[in-house]
């Protein structure tokens, strides 16, 4: 029997994409939780459990507790969604994902 037939490169590559998928889940799930705790601190903390010591300091003529409650959590919200987005463009990049 002739053995001329190249071996088969196709599991190799599967395993490698999948190694690379799996990867990258596990930094894409790791930033998400990173942001949502910051997110959680901001809105739940400074906002509701943090609100009367933030409230010595004020933002803008408005007690600091009352200003996160009201504005500031939506404001980290939105700048955390824009980090997430320029991030997750860097980790697809990293992990040849992008389209």
């Amino acid at each position: 029997m002739d053995d001329d037939t190249p071996p088969d490169t196709g599991q190799a590559e599967e395993d490698e994409t999948n190694a690379n998928e799996n990867a990258y889940w596990r930094e894409n799930i790791r930033l998400l939780l990173m942001l949502m705790s910051i997110w959680f601190i901001v809105s739940f903390g400074a906002g509701i459990l943090f609100r009367d010591w933030l409230d010595q300091f004020a933002l803008g003529g408005y007690p600091l507790g009352f200003w996160f409650a009201q504005q500031g959590s939506i404001y980290v919200f939105m700048a955390l969604i824009l980090y997430y987005v320029v991030k997750m463009r860097s980790l697809e990049r990293k992990y040849d994902l992008d389209d």
